[in-house]
């Protein structure tokens, strides 16, 4: 249910002070030391930020997806990291259970899940598996009256920290493809599980992702999302529609950001007796990032306004994905280009939003997987008459 209006820009100015006034000052505190402040998420827990899209009745805000969108436009301008840490539990983290779990799951898990109580995380690639995620060999062997689970899956987000594992398994080993994988649901503490060291990546500081291994975890039936075998693919492809807006909205908040960020320097950095804003040659990285970014924004919002009239916006996810994040990296390299030797200097954040931004490119589907979704979409529909 949408908020009224009011209540809404209430909302996004709260969001917009706490970005500015608690999360930007700490960004170098995160990138240094690699890890999020505990005031920080506990800060993060008192807003409802963990639970943005979750319903009221489980404890959340239950925003509409635009609404979801604007929030996220904001919050994503602080370095990604901050929103790394609630945004599992607002999208991929939660929405299996959301979208396709029993009345049972979404009654045990949601509402902590919206309270921050517990983190969510989606387990999905493995180490021989990524863009091929129907190919994904992890199994769920049916024994008694549970699952056996098997595997291992990589560059899972927020795993050193999460409570609650959305895991997809194979079911029916004879199945080839998607149609053999299945949703569970697995508690952290389970017997089983383990977690691998924490990867030290290149970028986005402060969040965490970590391998989890299963070997012979059991599970009970009641964990099998949806209580249906052979529907895990689609609740995947679900969540990372959504999963996709998601990220093409940060991307587009971190751009403006940037955008900012050059502005000010622009304005204040002189040369040959003038700021560096009255070159043409700056001002056209200036009016480029500008036009690159309102094109992301109402890519973004369109493609949230159609998915809360109930249409399907796998392709316009897509293209939102693709262009916001090819877009950012853009922005971001203008960003250290405009600082100059500056830029490459760790004193301004040019240097390290530029390498926070180049990892969007890459996960819920790479640049490449988007462009085959979006060409496979206008072929389909180009075949069956309905292109327009």
């Amino acid at each position: 249910m949408s908020l009224d209006p009011d209540t809404l820009a209430q909302l996004l100015e709260t969001l917009r002070r706490f970005v500015d006034d608690r999360l930007i000052p700490r960004e170098a505190e995160v990138a240094e030391s690699d890890e999020m402040p505990a005031d920080v998420i506990a800060e993060m827990r008192e807003m409802g930020l963990f639970g943005l899209s979750i319903a009221p009745e489980y404890g959340g805000l239950g925003l509409t997806t635009e609404e979801e969108m604007l929030a996220m436009l904001i919050l994503a301008r602080a370095a990604p990291a901050f929103r790394s840490i609630f945004a599992t539990n607002v999208g991929i983290g939660s929405q299996g259970i959301a979208i396709d779990g029993t009345e049972a799951q979404k009654a045990r898990y949601l509402p902590r899940l919206a309270s921050g109580e517990i983190i969510g995380s989606f387990a999905l690639t493995e180490p021989d598996v990524g863009s091929d995620a129907g190919s994904l060999r992890t199994t769920a062997r049916r024994d008694g009256d549970g699952y056996v689970l098997n595997g291992t899956k990589r560059y899972i987000t927020n795993a050193p920290h999460a409570g609650l594992f959305t895991v997809m398994a194979r079911t029916d080993p004879d199945q080839p493809g998607a149609r053999g994988v299945s949703a569970f649901l697995v508690e952290a503490g389970t017997p089983g599980l383990s977690l691998g060291a924490p990867e030290r990546k290149m970028g986005q500081q402060g969040a965490h992702v970590c391998d989890v291994i299963f070997r012979d975890l059991r599970v009970p039936a009641e964990a099998l999302i949806g209580g249906i075998e052979g529907q895990g693919f689609k609740t995947a492809m679900k969540v990372l529609d959504k999963g996709r807006l998601n990220i093409a909205s940060a991307c587009t908040g971190l751009a403006e950001r940037m955008i900012d960020d050059m502005l000010a320097y622009g304005l204040e950095r002189q040369q040959f007796g003038q700021p560096i804003a009255g070159f043409q040659l700056v001002q056209a990285m200036f009016a480029d990032s500008q036009a690159e970014a309102m094109a992301a924004r109402a890519l973004v919002l369109e493609a949230a306004r159609a998915r809360d009239r109930g249409e399907d916006v796998a392709m316009a996810a897509s293209c939102a994905k693709m262009f916001a994040s090819e877009m950012v990296g853009r922005v971001a390299d203008r960003n250290v280009q405009v600082h100059g030797g500056a830029g490459y200097i760790r004193d301004y954040r040019a240097e390290q939003l530029f390498r926070d931004a180049r990892l969007f490119r890459i996960y819920e589907g790479t640049t490449q997987i988007q462009q085959t979704i979006i060409a496979r979409q206008m072929i389909a529909g180009a075949s069956a008459g309905k292109r327009k």
